[in-house]
């Protein structure tokens, strides 16, 4: 999957436990901010009914693929179509420009495979499962040989060496069985769900996901938009604004989706960086019930660590401390009754 930042890579286990712990004899889940599609795509491994949530148009795409597309019905599909795009030629247009020339993300003999192959799957008016497959072979493909710390803020200077790669489409790790994607405002959406389980890790301060990834936005939703500043940021990052990357917005929405969802349990991930402490959050979630709280400490994402740098190679900024705690906070009658035994 995509290097992202706030991936739950590494978090993986802690969140299967919590959920296992809550929902024992399985269930449906809702992951309200999908993102990359990491947790539902390891809940549905698991057996659970997955429902995955998000608003950018990339995440939508990847929820789509990996927890709504059957592999059973989908995958061979998807191999055909594959291999009809490792043959196209490549050929520069909007994208190299936008990408790997007026800014070096990528090496420009990628940027004309990426263009091209694009081209091809627009052309082709595939079905939504199985274009979401595609569109996330082509995004995996292309974060393969970026050039980037992992957010697309800034580039190397010199090429990464593995910008300097052939462009390789490969079939995602599809599952079999069904789910759901869609695509909504988590405020919006929160009083229409109702699962056995909701799982919210939202944006916690004032780093915007679609400002971080508007490169994806862009690739999958193929409008070839106006962009601005060194980065070539899509116009609409200036529009598109959440209130969970405001410090007096976040408080307020995530209260709201607290109160909306109808589930018996909730599991909420959040950071110690983020814009509510601890004890806020806690007071938020026990209208719904009682609250275990698990501590897991965290090093910070790679560009933290090794500095952010401007277009000239110089360093911007100092790097500040290099771990987090992330939480996990589990709510509902079995997360009392492990507080209780704790």
């Amino acid at each position: 999957m995509i290097k992202y930042l706030g991936s739950k890579r590494a978090l993986l286990d802690p969140i299967k436990a919590a959920v296992g712990l809550l929902l024992p004899e399985g269930g449906r889940v809702c992951d309200l901010f999908s993102g990359t599609s990491r947790v539902g795509h390891a809940l549905k491994a698991e057996g659970y009914s997955v429902w995955s949530n998000d608003l950018n148009a990339y995440a939508h795409v990847l929820a789509t693929c990996y927890v709504q597309a059957d592999a059973e019905r989908w995958a061979a599909s998807a191999e055909r179509v594959l291999a009809e795009l490792r043959d196209v030629r490549p050929d520069a247009g909007w994208f190299t420009r936008a990408f790997c020339e007026d800014a070096r993300y990528f090496h420009p003999d990628n940027g004309a495979r990426i263009d091209a192959v694009r081209e091809r799957i627009e052309a082709m008016d595939l079905e939504p499962e199985l274009k979401a497959i595609v569109l996330v072979s082509l995004m995996e493909a292309a974060d393969r040989v970026d050039s980037t710390a992992g957010v697309q803020m800034a580039y190397m200077k010199q090429w990464a060496a593995r910008a300097l790669k052939p462009l390789e489409l490969r079939l995602p790790a599809l599952l079999p069985g069904e789910g759901r994607a869609t695509r909504a405002d988590a405020v919006e959406i929160a009083g229409e769900v109702e699962a056995d389980l909701v799982y919210l890790d939202p944006p916690y301060n004032q780093h915007s996901y679609l400002g971080n990834y508007h490169v994806w936005e862009s690739l999958t939703l193929w409008d070839k938009p106006e962009t601005y500043g060194v980065a070539n940021k899509r116009v609409d990052v200036r529009t598109r604004k959440s209130a969970f990357n405001s410090r007096p917005g976040i408080g307020p929405a995530l209260e709201a989706v607290i109160e909306r969802v109808r589930a018996p349990n909730l599991v909420v991930s959040f950071n110690d960086e983020g814009y509510l402490a601890r004890a806020e959050l806690e007071r938020m979630l026990s209208a719904r019930g009682p609250v275990q709280v698990i501590e897991i400490g965290h090093p910070r994402y790679v560009g933290a660590r090794i500095g952010i740098h401007n277009p000239k190679g110089e360093k911007v900024g100092t790097v500040g401390r290099l771990r987090n705690v992330e939480y996990l906070f589990l709510v509902g009658e079995r997360a009392g009754a492990l507080k209780a035994a704790a």
